[in-house]
């Protein structure tokens, strides 16, 4: 396993901003322990708590950005939804959004491969209409993501040493 380092003073800078900026200390400094690219090569260097992590934040990133059709489409379902995520988040607490990825998970397969065709960019804007399924679920992962954040947070806090290094 990789040693992923941060600076104390910097996580205390960032625990006094907001749970966002503390969560992006641990996902900035795991992903430069791995040279910026979370890849099967990579993944293998890092432990199940700091891939959780930055699945978590690319989940985060593309369900806010574009729901999980544009999650799906950006190529991040077999690795949200093929791998045990949602049964890791279960086991940190996060019940609630672990049975919604399951749920969406179904979706996932049932749509996934006409998702990730390659296509312009009107048909994959088309695609948020041809898969109102998971209208839904982007709405309440949006409703609950900063109760959501903020459980990541807490197990993070709780538990620092799966995921860093502190150093002077």
């Amino acid at each position: 396993m990789i040693q992923v380092i941060v600076k104390d003073a910097a996580l205390r800078e960032a625990a006094m901003q907001d749970m966002d900026s503390f969560l992006r200390v641990f996902i900035d400094a795991t992903k430069e322990s791995i040279g910026g690219e979370l890849n099967a090569d990579t993944m293998q260097q890092l432990s199940v708590p700091q891939i959780t992590l930055l699945a978590y934040n690319i989940l985060h990133e593309e369900v806010m950005d574009g729901g999980f059709v544009q999650l799906i489409y950006n190529g991040y379902g077999g690795f949200i939804f093929d791998n045990p995520f949602a049964k890791v988040l279960r086991d940190w607490g996060l019940r609630d959004l672990a049975k919604m990825l399951f749920s969406v998970r179904k979706l996932y397969k049932e749509y996934g491969s006409k998702i990730q065709r390659d296509c312009s960019d009107e048909e994959f804007m088309s695609m948020f209409e041809q898969y109102p399924a998971f209208d839904d679920y982007d709405d309440e992962f949006v409703e609950n993501e900063e109760a959501w954040t903020a459980e990541v947070a807490r197990y993070v806090d709780d538990h620092i040493d799966e995921f860093v290094v502190i150093e002077e």
